[in-house]
């Protein structure tokens, strides 16, 4: 297989992205600095543990993620999904490991955020009735409250919580006709196993392709039809070729 794929109008994409796609566009990601985070460990900032134990540090950590992601820009890999999702509309099913709003910003209408939003928050009571909301604020000081009473939490999923919408993914993933990684480690369970789901429809002999793209080779290479290196705002432009 070619480095461009024809598309035609019904063709059916499912693309997940990851921490590299983010990256290009200046965002720093969990890996780098050996699992370090500004000089916080994973667990500390990351973890339903780490809210129990000290939800102020978890609320700067959140904070000064949500100062650098406005001032970053959507790239061209982020663009060039959106100009995809123009194409093939329904047809193109977005879905992300990322929590920051970069794809959005690009013009991409229909985003699954399966970890998360970083410009959200929620109550941290679950039968609280208040849902999920925009919020854009930086608490430094002072935690937030929900109307009940309870601690308000950043709208991500931790280390140990369950990641949304994947039943949702899956039975996508399992209709599609092309499966894209882009920029994913290959090790975060369970979006790393999306593309085993190729592995078996293939199995079965069905006619669906996967592709990963990013920087490096990721852990679950050897399940993807072809493995694309290079930048994802480099390779994915050209990707695609609506036809």
């Amino acid at each position: 297989m070619s480095k461009v794929i024809p598309l035609a109008r019904g063709a059916k994409v499912v693309v997940m992205t990851g921490a590299g796609i983010s990256a290009e566009s200046g965002i720093r990601t969990f890996r780098d600095g050996n699992g370090l985070w500004e000089e916080h460990r994973v667990e500390d900032v990351a973890s339903p543990e780490g809210w129990e134990r000290d939800p102020a540090l978890v609320w700067r950590f959140y904070s000064d993620r949500r100062a650098q992601a406005l001032t970053v820009q959507p790239n061209p890999a982020h663009r060039a999904l959106a100009a995809l999702e123009a194409h093939l509309g329904d047809d193109l099913y977005l879905a992300t490991q990322n929590v920051d709003p970069l794809h959005e910003a690009a013009g991409s209408k229909r985003v699954v955020h399966v970890h998360g939003e970083l410009m959200k928050s929620r109550c941290e009571d679950e039968s609280c009735t208040t849902g999920p909301f925009d919020d854009t604020n930086l608490y430094f000081g002072e935690l937030p409250r929900c109307r009940c009473g309870a601690r308000v939490r950043p709208h991500i999923v931790w280390f140990g919580e369950v990641p949304f919408e994947m039943h949702a993914v899956k039975r996508r993933v399992q209709a599609c006709d092309w499966f894209v990684t882009v920029g994913s480690s290959g090790v975060v369970y369970p979006a790393a196993g999306l593309v085993r789901e190729v592995t078996y429809r293939q199995s079965m002999g069905e006619a669906v392709r996967s592709v990963y793209v990013g920087l490096e080779a990721p852990a679950n290479a050897d399940a993807f039809n072809e493995v694309v290196i290079g930048k994802a705002g480099e390779v994915l432009p050209g990707l695609f070729a609506p036809v």
